[in-house]
């Protein structure tokens, strides 16, 4: 697995867990990249969907990946704060094409007031009988929904008071 060089531009690939592509970000600048972790920056990036429908996000955004957590965190920039979508996934892979991941469904959204709601919970029961996900990944995810409510609680990695103004401004340093 390679490591994404800091200032370079990727796509991000999310994929079910029967393989099939979900979701593609087209650009997100990387703003710290090692083996464990990849931190990136994106603002009005071309999203296209499996069905081939395109949108584009609509504020800027610091996408957090870690290689040993079973989530992904994204930091919505908007002018009554920061919301957070936290999408419960296999831990991230690079490789010169993309970062990637598998996508397992469950969400969880962050307010600013760091309140938040679990998502997409019969979505996931759905998929999970016509992927049929192994009992072991079922069990990962539900510990790792737990993981992330603990972490949304204690403020803890990219929820900490400045992780996302520290990270936008590294992001903005590389817009000028």
């Amino acid at each position: 697995m390679g490591v994404p060089t800091e200032g370079e531009s990727v796509q991000i690939h999310s994929y079910k867990h029967s393989g099939h592509i979900h979701r593609v970000w087209d650009e997100t600048t990387v703003l710290k990249g090692t083996q464990n972790l990849v931190i990136g920056g994106n603002d009005r990036t071309i999203v296209t969907e499996s069905d081939g429908r395109t949108w584009i996000t609509r504020e800027p955004a610091i996408c957090y990946f870690h290689s040993q957590h079973w989530f992904n965190v994204i930091g919505m920039i908007r002018e009554d704060g920061v919301y957070y979508y936290c999408n419960l996934s296999s831990p991230f892979i690079y490789d010169e094409e993309a970062l990637k991941y598998i996508d397992y469904d469950l969400d969880i959204k962050v307010f600013p007031d760091m309140t938040f709601n679990l998502l997409d919970e019969d979505e996931y029961e759905r998929h999970r009988q016509e992927m049929q996900y192994p009992e072991v990944i079922d069990k990962i995810l539900k510990f790792n929904v737990e993981k992330l409510i603990r972490w949304i609680r204690q403020r803890k990695g990219p929820f900490a008071p400045d992780f996302i103004d520290i990270w936008y401004e590294r992001y903005l340093t590389y817009r000028r």
